[in-house]
């Protein structure tokens, strides 16, 4: 029997058993396939378990079990094998806990191998383009693009055409400040796809922090004549209006404040940041 339940991990202060092995340095979305552990819990005992990716519930932590940590420095683990607690998995939420990565080092004294058996199930087609467009939206929607792009990058390799993979690599692209990268991928997704507003957004994004103000103007309004989600719009044309007041340009920065005001509702992050801005360009 399998449960998904979500992870709460608590932390407790006091002395710590030795942990010469354990460093507490890596986030969720780092430890794809890896035996990892979280910090010691009131009963002294480090939860320890493995860390995928399942494609439909997303980052996931199998519990392996607990174990402990001798005065001599010996892993002791509890649990581990326990049939009677079937598959316990929970699914993760990315944020900034961090775990520590077991060392391969440890795996016997935790009984426990490289990789787990039944991961094999979760692998069995990972070098399909749906694979590698569904890891690199998931690492995208993690912030960690890095990660996606060694999925995106493939996937463009095999078929630049599907679905929803230009925007997903421009936008990590764009998040990795690589703008240069992300401006021809995008242009050719808008020559099939004239008028997806995501990878007009995207497009405008690169143009302008390339200093190319002009072409994200045209690339802005394309945007917004085809989103219809008033709060996109607003954040199209407030990206812009932005980088009209850093360069300094009076005019066309109120041309675009003017465009925020239409969409933004009164109070929302992009009102006031604006009002900050209209503030400031007065003087």
């Amino acid at each position: 029997m399998k449960k998904y339940v979500l992870l709460t991990i608590m932390f407790y202060a006091g002395k710590t058993l030795a942990q010469n092995d354990l460093t507490f340095d890596k986030r969720f979305v780092e430890c794809e396939n890896k035996w990892v552990a979280f910090q010691i819990s009131k009963d002294s005992t480090y939860p320890f378990g493995f860390i995928y990716i399942d494609e439909q519930a997303g980052l996931t932590f199998d519990l392996k079990g607990n174990f402990s940590i001798s005065a001599d420095n010996i892993w002791m683990p509890h649990r581990v094998g326990d049939s009677t607690m079937g598959s316990i998995k929970y699914r993760l939420q990315p944020n900034q806990v961090k775990v520590a990565i077991i060392p391969s080092s440890r795996f016997g004294e935790l009984q426990i191998t490289t990789q787990p058996d039944w991961l094999k199930f979760y692998q069995t087609d990972t070098g399909s383009i749906q694979h590698l467009y569904r890891w690199g939206f998931l690492y995208n929607s993690w912030d960690f693009s890095a990660r996606a792009l060694t999925y995106l990058q493939r996937a463009y390799v095999l078929n630049p055409d599907f679905k929803g993979l230009a925007f997903e690599l421009g936008y990590a692209y764009n998040a990795l400040e690589q703008y240069e990268k992300a401006i021809p991928v995008l242009q050719k997704a808008i020559q099939t796809e004239p008028n997806d507003c995501y990878v007009l957004k995207e497009l405008s994004y690169a143009q302008m922090h390339l200093g190319h103000l002009a072409d994200a103007a045209e690339t802005c309004r394309k945007g917004i004549a085809n989103c219809t989600d008033s709060a996109l719009k607003c954040e199209i044309a407030y990206n812009l209006a932005y980088e009209y007041f850093v360069a300094k340009d009076r005019m066309e920065f109120s041309t675009w404040a003017a465009e925020v005001k239409k969409w933004a509702k009164p109070g929302d992050r992009f009102s006031k940041a604006l009002a900050k801005l209209e503030a400031r360009n007065k003087d």
